[in-house]
């Protein structure tokens, strides 16, 4: 598998470069914790990074900017106690990829992060698998409660 669109400090990687951040911070008694973000938008990559190393938990981030890219990385073993996964994207969309993750087996938590508000929007996102969705932008204390209880082994 290559790496290309992987990245692991919230920046782009370029043509298979994959770019490792040492920073990360430790809430006390928990265990680190394996994040994927799946964003095509760098801002909002940037913005989760951002809030994920804010909460206090020990944490490794990969980044994928599509969900093809996410589906490959599970494909290849690596596993994730949690997925930001956007709706929209090019590629494979958040729907089709967390679709092909459950099919896989996956059993990551799963929450959908989209700009869409309407029902009839977030559905299908829901029905493909997700454990929660939220409209973008995520709010910071909940994402801290969320990393604080995937810690803790809740």
């Amino acid at each position: 598998m290559s790496n290309q669109g992987v990245a692991t400090d919230g920046t782009s990687s370029k043509a298979g470069e994959v770019k490792i951040s040492e920073e990360s911070k430790s809430l006390q008694g928990g265990k680190k914790l394996s994040v994927l973000i799946v964003d095509d938008d760098q801002l909002i990559q940037m913005m989760h990074v951002a809030l994920v190393k804010a909460s206090g938990v020990d944490a490794e981030i990969l980044i994928a900017e599509n969900g093809e890219v996410a589906v490959d990385l599970c494909r290849s073993g690596k596993s994730f106690d949690l997925i930001l996964m956007d709706k929209h994207m090019p590629i494979m969309d958040g729907v089709r990829a967390t679709r092909e993750l459950r099919k896989m087996g996956v059993k990551s938590m799963i929450i959908g992060v989209t700009a869409c508000s309407m029902d009839y929007e977030v559905k299908p996102f829901i029905e493909a698998g997700l454990n929660e969705c939220y409209q973008k932008p995520l709010d910071p204390e909940m994402t801290k409660s969320i990393l604080a209880k995937l810690s803790k082994g809740n």
